[in-house]
């Protein structure tokens, strides 16, 4: 049996019961989402994510720009994928309405795994999600491994932070730079 992750620990063992639990202050998030600014640079994919969700899919050039803004070290994988497998493959991620087979069907592209295809979903698509990162969990108080991203894990984190766009009144993308921002500032060095 394998050990539980600290947002399993802290709520129920079973990653279907678990909740997360922010350690930002809530009236801090904005603060925190400016500070994002200045240690990333997210034009690139903002840019491209818009001109992917009017045509309904990803060319083979902003797929590797987009990858490569999240995870330089899987280009040479990302590169192995054919034009017209990445068109099929994003066209199905930016136009279903069944929110699993948008993030899953994306991890078919080699070098792609669940940050990498959040990022996409994130940028490109019409419905709101957000961008699964080390750093962003950590924020929500669960240090969950790359090796536990899941569904499951996936669809919580969405919900959450859906959630918090709401409750806070921002959007999807403050959410999301704030989680990360703190992180970079406030989690232990391992």
């Amino acid at each position: 049996m394998r050990a539980a992750t600290g947002c399993e620990r802290s709520i129920l063992p079973a990653i279907h019961r678990m909740k997360f639990k922010l350690r930002i202050p809530r009236r801090q998030l904005g603060d925190w989402a400016v500070r994002y600014g200045a240690a990333m640079n997210d034009s690139v994919p903002d840019t491209l994510g818009s001109k992917a969700r009017a045509r309904g899919h990803l060319t083979r050039a902003e797929f590797l720009a987009m990858a490569h803004w999240k995870s330089p070290r899987t280009q040479p994988r990302c590169a192995s994928n054919p034009e017209n497998f990445i068109k099929s493959v994003t066209s199905v991620a930016l136009t279903t309405t069944d929110e699993r087979l948008a993030i899953e069907v994306l991890t078919l592209l080699d070098g792609v795994s669940w940050p990498t295809a959040s990022v996409v979903l994130h940028f490109c698509s019409p419905r709101q999600y957000p961008i699964l990162d080390f750093r962003a969990l950590w924020s929500l108080s669960c240090d969950a491994e790359p090796a536990d991203y899941n569904f499951e894990l996936w669809w919580r984190y969405v919900n959450t932070t859906r959630e918090m766009a709401e409750t806070f009144g921002v959007s999807m993308r403050t959410v999301d730079r704030a989680l990360w921002a703190y992180s970079k500032e406030n989690q232990p060095k391992n």
